[in-house]
């Protein structure tokens, strides 16, 4: 209305009124009397007043009813032999003050904080996760247990079980770590929120070996990223059957596809090297190869690289899980 307020010849008010969908009436109108003032509403005659409207606060805000609905409260007080108020009209003064919502006690869940996790090396921090396999028979499913190191990508321990429980989880979380001579303190273990991952029995053997818990977000999708990734990556696979005969066949294509993807997968977040390589602290030794590689190639036909010579790759310094906001963007992995 402020664009049609202004004095505008008549035919070009009619197309503005046309363009912004304002009758021509109302702008005339406005421009002779001004915008019109919204009437005041007037107080009922059968409003209670206000000594009587404090009274029925005070009943609401009592220890007997300040977690009961209007409509218990009228009911209550009516088998008391009391009638104060209608129980809309209790909604009307709870209404004015701000209180209508749910005045029951009830069970709030805690605000979960964002996991904010960086490795800088190899058994820093690990990432894992539980996938169904089909099988053949309909309806009937295997699980794939899968523990992953978020900074090498490698697979450093999994498992094939036909159920899916806490007391697996757990035997497959302790003899990787005892694979692997994780010293106390200096692991952290990431999941989601699974039953099997927050279980009291995974809890304990954690506070048993020294090693700390991390959980993602309820309902976030993207806090554990490397997990989802690696399954991708395996169902993906050209030699990822889909559905599974039993839990032998399920076993043997784990033993063949986790061989592949840490000793001949070369991954992209970890400059197309292989999980292991990285895991086993060879990525500088391989990296220094390909670079003299490509070096030599260079000075042999120098005028087929037109920006130079090549630099040489290098690894991230670290990986994260959610990096800080404050963190240049050049630093994250």
């Amino acid at each position: 209305m402020t664009a049609l307020a202004v004095s505008t010849p008549l035919a070009a008010l009619s197309l503005l009124c046309g363009a912004l969908k304002v009758p021509r009436s109302t702008v005339h109108r406005r421009r002779r009397h001004g915008p019109r003032e919204k009437p005041r509403r007037r107080t009922p005659s059968r409003a209670l007043p206000p000594a009587e409207v404090q009274l029925e606060l005070a009943e609401l805000h009592s220890d007997r009813f300040v977690d009961s609905s209007p409509a218990e409260v009228v009911h209550a007080l009516l088998a008391d032999g009391r009638y104060l108020a209608s129980e809309r009209t209790m909604y009307r003064i709870l209404n004015a003050n701000g209180e209508v919502k749910e005045r029951r006690n009830q069970r709030r869940h805690p605000e979960y904080s964002r996991p904010e996790l960086m490795a800088t090396k190899p058994n820093e921090v690990w990432s894992w996760d539980i996938t169904r396999l089909r099988t053949a028979q309909k309806w009937v499913y295997l699980y794939l247990y899968v523990v992953l190191d978020i900074f090498s990508r490698a697979v450093v321990g999994w498992m094939v079980a036909e159920k899916e429980t806490a007391a697996l989880a757990t035997r497959l979380i302790e003899e990787t770590s005892a694979k692997h001579d994780v010293e106390p303190g200096t692991l952290v273990l990431h999941a989601d929120r699974g039953t099997q991952m927050t279980s009291k029995a995974l809890a304990q053997l954690l506070a048993d070996l020294g090693i700390a818990g991390s959980h993602s977000r309820p309902q976030v999708s993207d806090d554990n990223p490397f997990s989802e990734s690696q399954f991708k990556t395996m169902k993906y696979h050209s030699s990822f059957p889909g559905k599974f005969a039993n839990l032998d066949d399920a076993a043997t294509f784990g033993r063949t596809f986790f061989a592949w993807y840490n000793n001949e997968h070369r991954h992209s977040g970890i400059a197309y090297l292989t999980p292991n390589e990285v895991h086993e602290g060879r990525g500088d030794e391989v990296l220094d190869h390909r670079h003299e590689v490509r070096r030599a190639a260079f000075e042999k036909n120098p005028e087929r690289y037109p920006r130079g010579a090549p630099r040489r790759q290098t690894l991230p310094t670290a990986v994260y899980i959610n990096p800080p906001a404050s963190l240049p963007p050049s630093s994250s992995s």
